[in-house]
């Protein structure tokens, strides 16, 4: 079978109409998933035989009437450092504690599971979360579907490139500093880093206990508000968590940008040197195609941009190397070496300079809590160049270019990546949305909103040969 759905929405009507069965869908994504793993390396470990039981399970309920929701059926992948019944969890590690894979599943996982998804396996990422591949860990390093020789970002590198190729329809990520909306932008998807506190990280290997959270990506926005509707959500043993409401996400996605009023904070988000022109302008003709779909757009002061990015790195540092310290010390030789090298940052650190970074970052959010009232959201790009190629990773510039997605994370507020254009050499650029805590619904009607009127998200890599498979 050649011919697939391409997102979770239109799967569920085939599934629905009886086009395809959950059994029909699953064993050709699976050949899918078999076929692109030595191109793409999207997975540590494909889990067939568990796929496949839980779409035959699938078939059952809908042979029954019986229908848990919009997850039933559909395959996805779960980022390697959630914790699964059916599979190994690494963290892309030699280091991990195998504990992590000799438990039940983290809480998000059990509730996909619950929903009656198909989960495909475990998905690729930079190891810990941190750092870049390193080859000489033996594991499998993700490539962007769009050119493999470029990196589809990270940390979530291997759920963004299977959503990209079409191995699965929507996956999991984590993202502490940027690790959901890095692989959405670099592979021309959609990705969400909700509210800290907004889904449970029981489970999950923690990378910033402060900054942690875990969220979806898939093709579109609205494929991702299906998949959070479904993880949202307090959680007794994750005491991070608030215990808020959740609202649908899915029933506010009515098309319309007519009164939405978008805020463009210029200072430094659109001025760094660092931003390729490219991208910048891709992200300021997404604003002009929503003003001409009705919305409003406003200039909007963020001050302290550059600080909230610095307290950022001081803050995933230290806490990173907090959980880190023991190994470290004991046996860093089996960390890859840029992850041991990012992580040893943290030594670096004094508690002044972790003390002073929060009270940086309790003046921020107060700051941009009171910006966010003139606004619904925010639009920035997700980062500053297109994907760069393996080749050409240099550490140092990293830790010193600007970060437009880890700021979020330091004031716990929700962003969502979105497909916006691409370069002259045809490679995706991504926007983000952003929103004031708990306004995730807000996000995604804008992101599905500005989807409806273009069709950047459903423009897929052409010579990828996952896709002529047939099953």
């Amino acid at each position: 079978m050649s011919e697939l759905p391409r997102t979770i929405v239109e799967a569920g009507q085939w599934l629905r109409s009886g086009k395809i069965t959950a059994t029909e869908l699953t064993e050709a994504m699976l050949a899918r998933c078999h076929a692109a793993q030595d191109r793409l390396g999207a997975f540590n470990v494909i889990t067939d035989e568990a796929a496949m039981a839980a779409a035959r399970a699938a078939d059952a309920e809908f042979a029954r009437g019986i229908d848990r929701g919009p997850l039933l059926g559909i395959p996805l992948g779960i980022k390697d450092l959630l914790a699964t019944s059916d599979a190994p969890t690494t963290a892309n590690s030699r280091l991990l504690d195998p504990s992590w894979g000799q438990r039940e599943d983290a809480t998000v996982v059990r509730k996909l599971r619950d929903a009656g998804a198909v989960l495909m396996g475990k998905t690729v990422l930079h190891e810990f979360a941190i750092g870049w591949p390193d080859p000489a860990t033996g594991f499998p390093i993700a490539r962007n579907p769009w050119d493999p020789t470029r990196t589809p970002g990270g940390s979530s590198s291997g759920t963004g490139t299977a959503v990209c190729a079409g191995l699965v329809l929507g996956g999991l990520g984590s993202d502490t500093g940027g690790s959901i909306r890095g692989p959405a932008s670099y592979c021309g998807i959609s990705g969400l880093k909700p509210t800290f506190g907004r889904v449970s990280k029981e489970g999950a290997v923690p990378l910033g206990y402060s900054l942690d959270t875990v969220g979806p990506l898939a093709r579109t926005a609205r494929d991702c508000a299906i998949i959070f509707d479904v993880i949202a959500g307090y959680d007794p043993a994750d005491p991070c968590t608030v215990n808020v409401p959740v609202p649908s996400m899915t029933a506010g996605l009515d098309g319309t940008l007519a009164g939405v009023r978008i805020g463009i904070p210029r200072d430094y988000f659109f001025t760094a040197p660092e931003l390729d022109a490219e991208v910048k302008a891709a992200v300021l003709a997404a604003v002009e195609t929503m003003r001409g779909a009705g919305a409003t757009v406003v200039e909007i002061d963020l001050p302290y941009s550059e600080s909230a990015a610095a307290a950022q790195r001081v803050t995933i540092s230290v806490e990173a190397y907090a959980y880190h310290e023991r190994n470290l010390r004991e046996q860093p030789e089996l960390y890859g070496m840029h992850t041991r090298l990012r992580l040893m940052q943290g030594m670096l650190f004094t508690a002044a300079d972790f003390v002073q970074a929060q009270r940086v970052r309790s003046v921020v959010r107060d700051a941009w809590t009171a910006a966010m009232r003139a606004v619904d959201v925010l639009i920035v790009p997700s980062s500053t160049a297109v994907a760069p190629t393996f080749e050409s990773y240099d550490g140092a510039k990293v830790d010193t270019s600007p970060t437009f997605t880890g700021v979020w994370n330091l004031v716990g507020f929700p962003a969502l990546s979105a497909h916006c254009g691409f370069s002259k050499a045809g490679l995706p650029i991504g926007m983000q949305i952003v929103g004031a805590p708990f306004t995730e619904p807000m996000l995604l009607r804008v992101g599905d909103a500005y989807q409806r009127i273009t069709d950047w998200h459903t423009r897929v890599p052409e010579a990828n040969p996952a896709t002529e498979v047939t099953a």
